[in-house]
């Protein structure tokens, strides 16, 4: 005896009301998963994955004269073009000679612009833009001053590239685009690997193909804003061709191409899966009457034996003695399709894999396929669970063997994931520290949390199926023929959903009520009316289930949790990996350690007298701002040899506030060294040392540096 035919008649006082509650607890799913893109349609840009870790010139340094190029360093591997480092002079014209120079070597990633000579005193502005190796793009400025700084009106775009409206709009189909592959790829293997008889059930049809149209548009809708989003900004660059054609040559355009190539694939899978492999798992003397397939939530009572829905199929086995033929087609099917589906969606997950985090950084070889087989992992498990809630809320009952299936599927899946996810999170995040301390840790704590969470309530599933067993133990006949249920009664079990209802269906429509005027358009009002209430029925009647309804909610709920935990790895993706950021906090660290290092200048001078050539050696310790430094000065001869002077004298001058000259107090401690103590320089910013030097009663210069005081 089938499970789904076990259905006790439930009491008028506890029939639960299941249309309301269904239809309120679908409308929340649907408002979690708006909310989440309400979340992608706020987010700033993306963090950058490949960061800046130098540049040369450094950030405000201030140069005695103009340098011949300008180079920036990253974190790792980018893509950079001729117009992505620009050098503007103080008026916004650009100034740098037009082509990038690959100054990469070994593990260092730099580039460079080179600069023509004579340029003028004042502050330049450099501007830079580049695509990481994971397909994010990242941008940002910085200055540095020849001679002093100066006002410059060079336009700095204020807007991060990556953000904005497109970004957000990138960041929705990433998001999109992610739900699509999992429902194509984990509602196909539920079918093939769970429940054979869910390819004639509508709803689960509805799903994976929604799922593959998802995909292949939202990966449409990625290619087009590829161009503004790595770029300009516009959105009206969507539509920019001699753009879209230089993104075919990239990376993650051909990687695009490539997803588009095996949708088209897929779509062959499709088509296969809910055509000749449904027809082959039509339920034993059924004659491909679909009508025990319909979608009771809908109350269109259509087939689901293929696209058309027609009742008869003229390639279902009309010889009740072609068993044996039957299994083996039906056999055949399921590995060449279990062959294909593993093949098609392991390309899917590879164009991901290509593409993101694990195409870079540490260990490519070993990550990607690790990727991929996460990314399958979390397909099976978050897929499958989309297509049980289908058919668990719109169509037959689904049968104890099917997700008792599901349940095993799902345990090996979060296997898979636990192990992989292991791998990845060392990988992508190299300390304990940066799980608390960068962006990336925390999101994956969440993600661990949201995971955790999720199995518990998948937990809770499986104890209400263990239950299922326990309500048909109880419902089956002693006897020898209560053996264990065959493939053939759970294939069947949609057919015995049927016969329940159609009936009630389908007579109104058949013959008008007694008594009742002939009128075309009330015979047909008064056939929806029954229609709708034959639905109401069904629904009531496998609400009444407690067992089966438990399974219900917290399936639902699992699916729930599923939906936040996919927008959080999607956020996940487009965010700097902790080993990044740790890195670059370790590079800032280390430039603000240089910066805490004694200001050191030798400033050669000529009074132009006898013996009047020489030079000064200045340290200012620590050279912040305050009342704490300590000034040495060192006056040596062409020689090196310290020498003594008859006068010399120390001033700074920060023009931008009006500042000084400040006098420094010198004390003459041996021959050619003097020292100051408690040097004032009351605040942050570009300051003028003065130095004058006497070598004689009339010889005597005054030369000026900059030093940049923090």
């Amino acid at each position: 005896m089938a499970l789904t035919g076990f259905r006790p008649r439930p009491r008028p006082a506890d029939r639960p009301r299941s249309g309301p509650r269904s239809a309120g607890t679908l409308r929340l799913l649907v408002v979690v998963a708006a909310l989440f893109g309400a979340l992608f349609a706020g987010a700033e840009p993306a963090s950058a994955h490949a960061a800046l870790t130098g540049s040369d010139p450094a950030q405000g340094s201030v140069l005695d004269r103009a340098p011949e190029q300008v180079s920036v360093t990253f974190s790792e591997g980018v893509a950079m073009g001729d117009d992505s480092l620009r050098v503007l002079d103080p008026q916004g014209k650009r100034v740098d000679r037009g082509k990038l120079r690959n100054l990469c070597s070994g593990s260092t990633v730099k580039y460079g612009a080179g600069l023509p000579p004579g340029l003028a005193n004042g502050t330049y502005t450099v501007a830079w833009q580049a695509v990481s190796a994971d397909s994010h793009p990242v941008s940002g400025a910085f200055t540095f001053s020849i001679g002093a700084p100066s006002k410059t009106s060079a336009p700095v775009p204020q807007q991060e590239v990556g953000g904005g409206l497109v970004g957000a709009l990138y960041g929705i189909a990433r998001y999109l685009a992610y739900a699509g592959f999992v429902l194509l790829a984990g509602g196909s293997a539920f079918v093939v690997a769970c429940r054979p008889a869910a390819a004639r059930v509508r709803s689960v049809q509805r799903l994976v193909v929604q799922g593959w149209a998802l995909l292949t548009g939202t990966t449409i809708a990625l290619l087009l804003l590829r161009t503004p989003y790595t770029g300009s900004g516009k959105l009206a660059d969507v539509f920019d061709f001699a753009g879209l054609q230089q993104v075919l040559l990239t990376k993650p355009g051909a990687v695009l191409v490539s997803r588009l190539l095996l949708l088209a694939a897929a779509a062959l899978f499709v088509a296969v899966l809910f055509g000749s492999y449904a027809r082959a798992h039509t339920p034993d003397g059924d004659g491909g009457d679909d009508g025990g397939e319909r979608d009771d939530g809908d109350g269109e009572g259509a087939g689901a034996a293929g696209p058309s829905g027609d009742a008869e199929d003229p390639e279902a086995p009309q010889d009740p003695d072609s068993t044996e033929e039957l299994a083996k087609r039906r056999r055949d099917l399921t590995l060449g399709l279990s062959l294909g589906g593993v093949l098609v969606a392991a390309g899917l997950a590879t164009t991901w894999a290509m593409a993101e985090h694990a195409s870079t950084g540490l260990q490519p070889a070993v990550a990607m396929p690790v990727d991929v087989l996460h990314l399958l992992a979390v397909a099976a498990w978050l897929g499958g669970l989309a297509a049980l809630v289908v058919s668990l809320y719109w169509g037959p009952a689904v049968e104890r063997n099917a997700v008792i299936r599901f349940s095993r599927v799902a345990f090996g899946s979060v296997v898979v994931l636990v192990a992989t996810g292991v791998y990845q999170s060392w990988r992508q995040v190299g300390s304990w520290r940066a799980l608390t301390d960068t962006s990336y840790g925390q999101l994956l704590l969440v993600k661990v949390g949201l995971v955790a969470v999720l199995v518990a309530v998948a937990a809770m599933s499986r104890r209400w199926t263990a239950r299922l067993g326990e309500v048909r133990e109880a419902a089956r006949p002693a006897g020898p023929e209560a053996e264990a249920e065959t493939e053939a009664e759970a294939e069947a079990a949609s057919g015995a959903e049927a016969e329940a209802v159609p009936v009630a269906v389908a007579a109104p429509a058949a013959a008008p009520v007694p008594g009742t005027p002939a009128d075309p358009a009330r015979a047909a009002q008064l056939a929806r009316q029954q229609a709708a209430l034959a639905t109401a029925r069904t629904k009531r009647i496998r609400d009444a289930d407690p067992v089966r309804l438990g399974l219900r909610r917290s399936v639902l709920a699992e699916a729930s949790i599923a939906v936040v935990l996919l927008g959080v790895t999607t956020v996940l993706t487009t965010t700097e990996p902790g080993r990044t950021a740790e890195a670059v906090k370790a590079a800032s660290a280390g430039q603000s350690a240089d910066a805490n290092q004694p200001r050191v200048l030798t400033v050669p001078f000529d009074t132009g007298g006898p013996q009047g050539k020489g030079s000064a050696r200045l340290d200012l310790d620590p050279g912040r701002s305050g009342s704490g430094n300590e000034l040495r000065l060192r006056i040596a001869d062409p020689s090196g040899k310290a020498r003594d002077v008859p006068q010399v004298k120390v001033s700074f001058t920060l023009d931008a506030r009006k500042l000084g000259p400040l006098p420094v107090v010198l004390r003459h401690v041996s021959t050619g060294h003097w020292t100051a103590s408690g040097v004032q320089l009351p605040v942050p910013g570009q300051w003028q040392l003065s130095l004058l030097v006497r070598t004689s009663d009339i010889d005597q210069v005054t030369e000026t540096r900059n030093v940049k005081i923090d």
